[in-house]
């Protein structure tokens, strides 16, 4: 008895598998289409240039209408502000509210959505974590990886002077309305 060693079908073949298949789908190449291809490559180049330059006068126009947060933030606070970043996470805290942001993820709460905001260090290792409670019982973590432990009691305190700050403040007012 013989027996074959591999696959008894043969290899597929179609448009599936390779495009080049359907005959006007890619031109063949010749020298009469190089010159072409370097003019539609200049022509892209100068489109591309415009298209850049749009968006430079448009980018201008936006600051110049929306100045950056940071700097209205800086001029307007005069009150604490905690801030801790790492490569991923961030976590912002001040007279505005909390606003956490993870890779390209961002969410903010101002100081009347916040229920409680609960830190927790990690017993080995730089992590620290904070959590944002909601009064309708969610929670938002955050994991900051902090450069050394030690600074694990300065966050600690920063964000300890935002909180005693703004999230009395805005319960008070919160009761009096």
């Amino acid at each position: 008895m013989e027996q074959r060693i591999g696959s008894g079908s043969k290899p597929l073949e179609g448009a599936g598998f390779d495009p080049a298949f359907v005959p006007g789908l890619t031109s063949p190449l010749s020298k009469e289409a190089e010159p072409e291809s370097e003019a539609r490559e200049e022509e892209e180049a100068e489109v591309q240039g415009e298209v850049e330059a749009e968006d430079k006068a448009e980018q201008e126009t936006t600051e110049a209408e929306f100045p950056e947060e940071t700097d209205s933030e800086e001029a307007d606070s005069d009150g604490p502000v905690f801030d801790a970043a790492d490569r991923r996470a961030r976590i912002v805290a001040d007279r505005r509210g909390v606003r956490l942001t993870l890779d390209d993820q961002e969410c903010e709460f101002r100081w009347d959505e916040i229920g409680a905001v609960e830190t927790e260090t990690a017993r080995f290792g730089k992590r620290f974590t904070i959590t944002v409670h909601t009064p309708d019982r969610r929670w938002y973590p955050i994991e900051i990886e902090a450069p050394a432990r030690s600074r694990f009691s300065e966050w600690e305190s920063q964000l300890d002077e935002v909180l005693d700050a703004y999230f009395e403040e805005s319960e008070a007012v919160a009761k009096s309305e």
